[in-house]
């Protein structure tokens, strides 16, 4: 298979195809790979297997105080799709 390879390098041919050899995936890669899904860690594995949650790891979420918002945080299905816009200037 190298040899191949290699002969088909010296004749001008490339090794890589050029689309690229494509996703790196669990299939793809070495018996230990794991890609995981990007979010960081919550805390630690103990030497008994057990999992410890790490106060200062933990997301802290800052959320304003809505109290006079006039906004509703559902929306119906049946509303209507009427637009309708509303300028400041326009209003006083």
């Amino acid at each position: 298979m190298a040899l191949g390879i290699l002969v088909g390098l010296l004749r001008g041919g490339r090794a890589v195809p050029k689309s690229g050899i494509g996703a790196l995936t669990s299939k793809r890669g070495p018996r230990n790979f794991y890609k995981g899904k990007g979010c960081k860690s919550t805390g630690r594995h103990t030497s008994k297997g057990a999992y410890v949650l790490m106060e200062e790891k933990l997301p802290k979420y800052v959320v304003p105080d809505l109290t006079n918002c006039k906004l509703k945080p559902y929306v119906a299905h049946d509303t209507p799709t009427k637009l309708e816009v509303v300028s400041e200037k326009a209003a006083t």
